[in-house]
C-alpha cells in the first residue's frame, strides 16, 4: 500500500468476508481542510518493533459484522493496493488485528475481478527480496 508508505504486509484473500480490514496500533481522528481524517500506525512484524505511522481521509464510518456475529463501528479508508503485479484501490476498515495470523484481510468487495481464489493453494506469491543496504 505505497499511498501509505507500506512495502509490504502479510494479507490473507477471504472471500467468505465482504470488507477489506488492515490492524492499527492507534487510531486518532483529526481535522484538515474540514475533512475528517484518520491518523494510525501499524506495526509491520510481529517479530521487530517497527511500525508505520499513516493519514489517511476518512472515507465513511460503518457497522460491520465480524465472523463471531459481534457488531463494532469502525473507520473506513480507500487506499491503493498492490497484488500480483496489479494495482487497485479499496475500501479497508481499520481494526484491531492483534489476534490474526495476517495483518490485513482482502475481502471479496476487492477481489471481485481482479484474482481467482484456488483454497488448496497457500502463499503463491514470492516473498520480497529483502532491502540491503551497502555500507562502506
Amino acid at each position: 500500500m505505497p499511498q501509505l508508505g507500506i512495502n509490504q504486509l502479510k494479507v490473507k484473500l477471504d472471500t467468505g468476508a465482504r470488507s477489506s480490514a488492515l490492524h492499527v496500533d492507534t487510531l486518532e481522528t483529526f481535522v484538515r481542510d474540514n475533512a475528517t481524517w484518520l491518523r494510525f500506525s501499524i506495526g509491520l512484524s510481529r517479530r521487530v518493533q517497527h511500525s508505520v505511522q499513516c493519514e489517511a481521509p476518512a472515507l465513511d464510518r460503518r457497522v460491520v459484522v465480524d465472523t463471531g456475529g459481534r457488531r463494532s463501528e469502525r473507520w473506513f479508508i480507500s487506499s491503493e493496493v498492490l497484488l500480483a503485479g496489479q494495482s487497485f484501490l479499496a475500501e479497508i476498515s481499520l481494526t484491531d488485528r492483534r489476534h490474526m495470523l495476517f495483518p490485513m484481510l482482502l475481502g471479496r468487495t476487492a477481489l471481485i475481478g481482479r484474482v481467482r481464489v484456488d483454497p488448496a493453494l497457500s502463499y503463491t506469491q514470492p516473498r520480497p527480496v529483502a532491502a540491503t543496504t551497502d555500507v562502506p
